[in-house]
């Protein structure tokens, strides 16, 4: 036991624990690139054992913000990691790449292992369900730059693709559908204002919304889409993917096209789910504003040809039509005739 670094804030023996309380987490996300242990200096993975003639790696990362402090507050921790993992994970599947494996760093004011544990079982949950393997990271404690008991977290993924499978916005024309996939809520943006908005209503993240409370229906963690669009992926030819985080559709839906198209986009194709008009109607915020923060109930849009429409969502858990690729850019949010 170190004593000065003790009385600088730093405890090593809590950093020894947290350690071992989280190996058997990250023993859950192993497969069959993952060599290395965690522990070392560096994490290895063997590419070698995947069927890829022409690889090319496709690296993400991201945090969750400011939904953090909803954590904070419920205190819960094990849901914030599997935000993390889907933020990386989902943003390389939009470049049509298989998520490999994955690295946290966690930065805490106070290592409380148990703490640290339940945080680092909700990475590992994400990582089960993205498919990528565990394969380091990093645990920081640094008192006096954070609050005791708070932290910040942030994620890298690795994943691959074939070369000329990789998606490009070159792809995509003007005819083709949109397929929308639901939301499981917030997921990990707009949380700024999200915390905004309460605050300036008095609401109490214990206040009862449906079944369950304001505070555990926003710390919903976000869906993880991998497994289902890997599927789509190996049948069908797809010619972009949007991940819908911060900035909602009119940012994130052009990400995916090629320069010159928009997308016209029907609103009564699905139901919006009522978080969100909670939050428009506490908030005060103009509908077409809404679409400009939030996912609005859809966390990943797929774009395919007219013909393959009908495979694609008998390959998807609950996907539907959105709208459509248009000559036109922007995005156009409308009400159309069923």
């Amino acid at each position: 036991m170190s004593k000065k670094y003790e009385e600088s804030g730093v405890s090593l023996e809590a950093g020894y624990k947290s350690v071992e309380l989280i190996k058997k987490h990250v023993a859950r996300t192993k497969n069959l690139g993952m060599l290395s242990a965690i522990g070392g200096f560096g994490g290895a993975f063997d590419l070698s054992v995947y069927d890829f003639k022409n690889p090319v790696l496709v690296s993400g990362t991201d945090g969750v913000g400011t939904k953090l402090k909803l954590a904070f507050e419920l205190n819960i921790h094990n849901t914030i990691g599997i935000d993390v993992v889907a933020m990386c994970a989902n943003d390389i599947l939009a470049q049509g790449a298989q998520p490999l494996f994955f690295l946290d760093y966690l930065a805490v004011g106070k290592n409380y292992p148990e703490q640290v544990e339940s945080i680092v079982e909700g990475v590992a949950e994400g990582c089960v369900q993205a498919g990528c393997a565990i394969v380091g990271g990093e645990t920081a404690e640094m008192p006096g730059f954070y609050e005791d008991g708070e932290y910040d977290i942030a994620g890298f993924c690795v994943g691959a693709a074939e070369k000329e499978n990789l998606l490009s916005p070159e792809n995509t024309k003007a005819g083709q559908v949109v397929i929308g996939l639901p939301s499981s809520g917030v997921h990990s943006n707009g949380f700024s204002l999200v915390r905004k908005i309460l605050n300036d209503n008095n609401i109490s993240l214990n206040e009862k919304f449906g079944d369950s409370t304001v505070g555990k229906t926003l710390l919903t963690p976000t869906k993880i889409y991998v497994k289902e669009v890997l599927r789509v992926l190996r049948e069908v030819k797809v010619a972009g993917i949007a991940h819908i985080t911060g900035g909602g559709f009119h940012e994130n839906l052009p990400r995916c096209l090629s320069k010159g198209l928009g997308v016209k986009i029907s609103k009564n194709s699905y139901e919006v789910p009522e978080i969100f008009r909670y939050l428009q109607e506490k908030g005060g915020i103009d509908e077409e504003e809404m679409y400009n923060i939030f996912n609005m109930g859809v966390g990943m849009a797929l774009v395919v040809n007219k013909e393959d429409v009908d495979k694609t969502l008998s390959l998807l858990e609950n996907g539907f039509v959105l709208g459509e690729v248009v000559n036109e850019s922007g995005i156009e949010i409308i009400w159309r005739k069923r």
